[in-house]
């Protein structure tokens, strides 16, 4: 299964409403010939742009379910604090996206969990550890993995609204490693998958 990041002309404008026709013209490119190997889409916003709700329900209204007849999933990546609001994941969870949990020294980390599956960015690895990350935070990140997978959500994670509980269901669960050299990123991902199958 391959997830795909989307351009980011239709995330980096003024306007998201706007951003239907270059939503359109990615999606025309051939992402359905995957089929069911598609995976989610990876929408991801500039660190300067700042929650409107107006303006982002704009643009999920411009995120279509299907293209030629295969389902599509996304996952909104936002990078700025003022998205860190129960209203935000409110309007992710209306139009059943994923917000992606982003494990970042900067960037705010959301872990209500939206949609279907979640969608996590795992960025504070070292290229100085053999798996990326060390092994106790690894069982800690496989443990909430299968959490996830099994339709919970990690207590330990920040939220943007506590008060709200995600449906209690199965889901599919990607979880990325991303550092600066990207080296050690594998053996981080192979780690991972090797302790949740265990």
């Amino acid at each position: 299964m391959f997830s795909l990041k989307a351009i980011r002309f239709s995330t980096n404008r003024r306007v998201l409403a706007e951003a239907g026709e270059s939503v359109q013209r990615f999606l025309d490119s051939g992402v359905a010939e995957l089929g069911d190997k598609l995976g989610p889409i990876l929408w991801q916003f500039a660190p300067t742009k700042k929650f409107d709700p107006a303006d982002f329900e704009g643009f999920l209204k411009v995120l279509p379910e299907k293209q030629d007849g295969v389902r599509l999933r996304h996952a909104l990546e936002v990078r700025h604090d003022s998205f860190v609001v129960p209203d935000f994941v409110a309007l992710a969870r209306k139009y059943g996206v994923a917000v992606v949990y982003a494990h970042h020294a900067t960037y705010p980390e959301i872990a209500d969990v939206t949609g279907d599956f979640v969608y996590a960015r795992l960025q504070r690895g070292s290229e100085d550890s053999e798996n990326c990350y060390p092994e106790d935070e690894l069982d800690g990140w496989a443990a909430r993995a299968k959490e996830w997978a099994a339709g919970g959500q990690p207590h330990d994670l920040p939220r943007a609204d506590p008060s709200v509980a995600a449906a209690k269901q199965p889901r599919d669960v990607f979880v990325y490693f991303i550092t600066a050299g990207k080296p050690r990123a594998p053996f981080g991902a192979m780690a991972l998958q090797g302790r949740v199958d265990s």
